[in-house]
């Protein structure tokens, strides 16, 4: 299989022959240049006898690379070597954080680098140089304090823990190692004094929580209960006062606990997470084996609380009164009625799907499971009468919520599983298909740690009824398992089913560019745009272009463009052209003062400059002989023009383009109305170019003799 290159432009655009250039010594371009083959036409177009794939040549392209090449290793010997080493080294360093100040990881490097050679005083000089220029970065403040703490310098790691949390209060990891390194000392005392620095800052939950605990671990209960008590004056919040019950009632001290939820139910009960705290107190009663008190906080709860926050509240109430109270008339009296109403709903009318959902929702606020099951059966039993989509889509949910309740609330795998399957069955997979219920059903296998199951119900999924959103969602779970070669696998079928969606070219590409599988990637961009229809090429070709500018691959991405202007002269495509000449091969330090009065970089300018006026002149070229009515384009391409030219600066020459710029006219043209016996007329804005100037007084002869003919033609059928 031979690939052929084609060229833009003809022999009225040839360029002028370049000027010789000085670092080639005495050889010329002409020389230097990479001739390609000339294209050949191919006379014979019917099929090879033996055909080459696309993966055959991607295996071929894998068995050519070249073994990566390493370094030698270096020995040293001596004094003497090991001190130029060293020297080596460090001006290795010192260049690279000349290079880049601002990076952390540079003078980490340098620091551990000067820890390895034993010479703490200069790393330790490394980290402060560091701190200079990077004071906020608490990484830096970790490192450097590590590294003490590594060398059993004690004081010294004090001194940066002390810096550290003064200058960044607000970074709890500092706090936490410096606490950590005193208990591993065993001062605890000076923990203990950490501590109350870090109190003053008024830290978040999982600060105070950590105080306590330490204090727990050295058996300071009443320590502890002093700061459970500056821990609520400071976080006045439910979660805070239930911990603090907790940690009284673990130690026995019920009157205590109950004194601290009557303060936060006076204190909290117009917060909105009073309905936890009103559970928790009641819970606590009845821990305590005192139901009235329980009963009494629930109904106090129940009358404050609002409606919309009391459900748990509310099923918490009933879950209580069922276990201490009259359980038939309690399920009678509330539950017992509106199961009757929705019973004479689903009979009236078995396909009306939202009184099954309400039904079932109240079934399992009521927590029988028997109950639950049974409504659940009979709902998915009324199957839709049509087999079209629009009636599947409410049935389905039942399903769904039928398996994630044996999932979830039941506990029972093997229902879950079944559910699952008898729904996949019932599901008429040649007409349509629920990708949702497929993923889900892969998701439960994953959730139990079944790999193959999942890939077997997503596999069978593809065979049966393959859509994106299924080809997607299997792609990312080989991807998250590293199983790149079932990614490939998969994308190779995902374009094969549908070969017109760019978004799996692209994704495919992308997976391989991330591989750093450089050619493999090129090759599947070459396959997609040779599809003969794309659902956004667009996207594609501007992908395909910016991987090549950014594996450097200037010469690749000129063709590129070349063989996309020969599918299309698209403005933008034109101007793309133009800022990619413009800006081929610059780096990131090429704008700097030094490099701009270099005369290798000057050069290189120029010739950036050549080519991007040479595309703009192709495009102009372009709109005014081939696509002359598109004179708003042409006008625009000007201005992409001025401005490429302006930015210049001395090499620009804007000249060239005012020469060429149009003058705006306002025109009137006439609009045809709906019966046809009146003519109405529209402004709009027209182009003139100076090169139809010229032209003006034969086009206004010519006008004039047209009315003429049809002035006389019109005077001969009157008469």
């Amino acid at each position: 299989m031979a690939l052929t290159t084609r060229g833009g432009g003809g022999a009225d655009q040839a360029q002028p022959p370049p000027a010789p250039d000085a670092s080639l010594g005495f050889l010329t371009k002409r020389d230097t240049e990479v001739k390609l083959p000339r294209a050949t036409r191919v006379k014979n177009k019917t099929p090879a006898g033996v055909q080459i794939t696309a993966e055959q040549i991607l295996r071929e392209a894998r068995e050519r690379q070249e073994p990566e090449i390493r370094p030698p290793k270096q020995k040293i010997t001596d004094v003497h070597e090991l001190a130029d080493y060293r020297l080596r080294e460090r001006k290795r360093f010192e260049d690279l954080i000349r290079r880049v100040r601002w990076s952390v990881s540079a003078w980490v490097k340098y620091a551990k680098w000067e820890e390895g050679q034993k010479d703490f005083a200069r790393a330790r000089s490394v980290y402060e140089r560091a701190l200079d220029v990077a004071h906020r970065d608490h990484t830096l403040w970790l490192k450097y304090a590590e590294f003490e703490m590594r060398n059993r310098y004690v004081n010294h790691a004090r001194n940066v823990w002390d810096r550290a949390v003064s200058l960044l209060p607000r970074i709890d990891q500092l706090w936490y190692k410096y606490i950590h390194m005193e208990e591993l000392l065993g001062a605890v005392a000076n923990a203990r004094q950490v501590f109350e620095r870090w109190m003053g800052w008024r830290p978040d939950i999982a600060g105070w929580n950590s105080y306590i605990k330490f204090e727990l671990r050295y058996g300071e209960v009443e320590r502890a209960r002093a700061i459970y008590e500056r821990f609520v004056a400071e976080h006045p919040r439910p979660d805070t006062f239930i911990r603090y019950a907790k940690f009284e009632m673990k130690r026995g001290e019920v009157e205590r606990a109950r004194r601290v939820y009557e303060r936060a139910a006076d204190l909290l009960v117009d917060d909105e997470d009073a309905e936890v705290l009103f559970v928790a107190f009641a819970e606590f009663e009845e821990k305590c084996r005192e139901v009235e008190r329980a009963r009494a906080i629930y109904k106090y709860a129940l009358d404050r609380v609002p409606k919309g926050r009391a459900e748990d509240l509310y099923r918490k109430f009933l879950a209580f009164e069922k276990q201490f109270g009259d359980r038939e008339g309690i399920e009678d009296a509330i539950v017992g009625k509106r199961r009757f109403q929705y019973e004479d709903e689903v009979r009236k009318n078995p396909l009306n799907y939202d009184s099954w959902f309400d039904y079932i929702r109240l079934e399992e606020s009521v927590g029988n499971k028997d109950r639950i099951r049974d409504v659940y059966e009979r709902s998915i039993a009324n199957v839709p009468p049509a087999e079209e989509k629009r009636y599947w889509q409410r049935y389905i949910y039942l399903w769904i919520n039928y398996a994630l309740y044996e999932e979830l609330d039941a506990q029972d795998m093997e229902r879950t599983r079944e559910v699952y399957r008898e729904c996949l069955k019932l599901i008429p997979h040649k007409k349509f298909t629920f990708a949702k219920l497929w993923l889900m059903a892969a998701q439960f296998e994953i959730r139990q740690k079944n790999i193959k199951a999942a890939r077997q119900i997503l596999g069978n999924a593809i065979g049966m009824a393959p859509k994106g959103k299924i080809f997607k969602k299997y792609i990312e779970i080989e991807l998250y398992l590293g199983n790149f070669d079932r990614c490939r696998t998969l994308y190779e079928k995902y374009i094969e089913w549908s070969p017109a969606n760019c978004y799996a070219w692209r994704k495919y590409a992308e997976l391989e560019k991330n591989l750093s599988e450089t050619d493999r990637a090129r090759s599947i961009y070459e396959l997609a745009i040779a599809q003969p229809a794309l659902d956004t090429p667009e996207v594609l070709w501007k992908e395909y272009l910016q991987f090549e500018i950014d594996e450097d691959e200037f010469d690749r991405a000129r063709e590129l463009y070349e063989r996309l202007l020969d599918r299309t002269k698209h403005l933008k495509v034109w101007i793309s052209f133009a800022e990619f000449e413009a800006s081929a091969g610059l780096g990131e330090d090429d704008g700097s003062e030094e490099n701009k009065n270099d005369v290798g970089y000057q050069e290189q300018q120029a010739e950036r400059v050549r080519r991007c006026r040479a595309v703009f002149e192709r495009a102009f070229d372009y709109f005014r002989t081939n696509a002359a009515e598109l004179k708003e384009e042409r006008a625009m391409l000007l201005e992409e023009w001025l401005k490429k030219e302006l930015s210049f600066g001395d090499l620009g020459d804007v000249t060239l383009v005012q020469k060429k710029a149009p003058r705006k006219v306002k025109r009137k043209r006439p609009l045809p109305t709906d019966d046809g016996s009146s003519i109405a007329y529209e402004e709009y804005i027209d182009y003139i170019f100076p090169d139809e100037v010229t032209l003006a007084p034969n086009l206004k002869i010519l006008e004039a003799a047209y009315k003429w003919k049809k002035q006389k033609a019109n005077d001969t059928e009157d008469d």
